[in-house]
């Protein structure tokens, strides 16, 4: 089982709009990561974003990508402040695909838990980039494969 780790792109500023949405820029890099997802043979089985507007772009241009096919939709354990170990739990014997597009501080505390850090470490994550990783053993331990920094090409 692979998952894709992915945090959302640059955002417009709160005085701008409340939502958060993606900026222009936001918008081209995460395209380039997720361009950069698919060449390397990404196609998640079901997409995963928290409900945020910033996420849920970021989702829609993974899924755009990588497999516009997949299922997609908004869910519970990956906002900011959740617990890393309710997601890490989640993909216990998880048989599909996850792309999860997500938010600082979640995804380096995620990574981190993954990886068997205890709760509260953070992992070294690319900022608006993304995280590859891959278990054998239904979720009890993951390797990463590889990563994908902002603006990739």
């Amino acid at each position: 089982m692979r998952l894709h780790l992915v945090h959302h792109g640059e955002t417009v500023d709160p005085g701008v709009d409340l939502r958060r949405p993606l900026s222009e820029r936001g918008r081209a890099e995460v395209q380039a990561v997720a361009l950069a997802l698919a060449a390397r043979g990404a196609t998640p089985d079901v997409v995963w974003h928290s409900g945020k507007l910033r996420a849920k772009q970021t989702a829609e241009l993974c899924w755009a990508a990588c497999a516009p096919f997949a299922r997609f939709e908004a869910t519970r354990d990956i906002q900011p402040d959740d617990p890393a170990l309710w997601m890490r739990d989640r993909l216990r014997y998880e048989p599909r695909e996850v792309l999860i597009a997500g938010h600082f501080t979640h995804l380096p505390r995620l990574l981190a838990a993954l990886r068997g850090s205890a709760e509260g470490e953070y992992a070294v994550f690319p900022q608006h980039g993304a995280v590859t990783l891959e278990t054998s053993d239904e979720g009890e331990t993951w390797q990463e494969l590889w990563r994908v920094e902002r603006g990739a090409r």
